[in-house]
């Protein structure tokens, strides 16, 4: 999803910033409403909801710890969104909706059926939606709802939803990744810096037995189970490899999931060049 220069008008409703607050762009007729769940009065009192558009309930999945995120469309927000309230994963909803009222019922299913697909394809969060509906369009609707797409991409990150932004996507100044590889026992793991962690790439290898260290720091190995029970470290031989990309908090927790105990990822993460992480940060 890429995204163009913006200015961005963020109202905080009650002078904080993890309360009531709204959003928009310089430029675009689309508007963004968030909040917590603990202000789904507060949030549903608006006007804004009386409108038709596209909503995202965000929070964490229950069974596996990770991300969550429902992905829904209403012709009116305000009575779809309560419909919600049984579900109890969610912790905070936000919804877009046009201030120039123009949003039919085949644009905001053509913007969900999209925004499913994209956060599938991100992988940041489980994505609770049975199934999206979608919607064909003619090519000047698309266009503009492809724009739509646009904006709601610039504004959810600004409202601490990153359900949409790939886990290995570029980074934030749009310079090339530098690629970094990790490597113990023989094996090698390659990955790269992100806004938000480091991501570890698809076929890289981890050892597949914890080491002593892991005892002192639990956390190593209780993420090693995780990975594993989800799927994202699969068994190689003796030892481990990754099914796909995964983000990290950090280098040094990458590190420490593929050594199998403490490691520090500022200096176990070498370019191409041999220069540590460390190393390249300080330049």
């Amino acid at each position: 999803m890429a995204n163009s220069t913006a200015t961005i008008k963020l109202f905080l409703v009650h002078g904080d910033p993890k309360r009531l607050r709204t959003a928009e762009l310089s430029n675009w007729t689309g508007k963004a409403v968030a909040g917590p769940r603990t202000e789904f009065d507060g949030v549903l009192s608006r006007e804004e909801s009386e409108n038709s558009g596209v909503y995202l309930l965000t929070g964490m999945d229950p069974e596996s710890g990770r991300p969550a995120v429902y992905i829904g469309e209403a012709e009116e927000i305000r009575s779809r969104i309560k419909a919600h309230l049984e579900k109890d994963f969610w912790s905070q909803v936000t919804y877009f909706v046009s201030k120039d009222e123009n949003l039919t019922k085949a644009h905001i299913r053509y913007l969900e059926g999209k925004l499913i697909d994209i956060a599938k394809a991100a992988g940041r969060a489980v994505v609770t939606n049975s199934q999206g509906s979608g919607a064909k369009l003619p090519e000047s609707d698309r266009w503009e709802m492809e724009v739509f797409l646009e904006k709601i991409g610039q504004l959810l990150p600004v409202l601490g939803v990153d359900v949409l932004v790939p886990a290995s996507g570029a980074q934030a100044n749009g310079s090339p990744k530098t690629i970094f590889t990790c490597e113990i026992k023989g094996i090698k793991a390659r990955g790269h810096r992100t806004p938000d962690g480091f991501v570890v790439l698809k076929d890289s290898e981890a050892v597949g037995i914890e080491r002593p260290s892991s005892e002192k720091w639990p956390w190593t190995k209780n993420l090693r189970q995780k990975l594993k029970d989800e799927g994202v470290l699969t068994a190689n031989g003796n030892n481990l490899v990754f099914a796909g990309d995964y983000e990290f908090a950090s280098p040094s927790a990458a590190a420490a999931v593929i050594h199998g105990g403490h490691a520090n990822g500022l200096t176990a993460w070498k370019d191409g060049d041999g220069k540590t992480l460390k190393e390249r940060e300080a330049v």
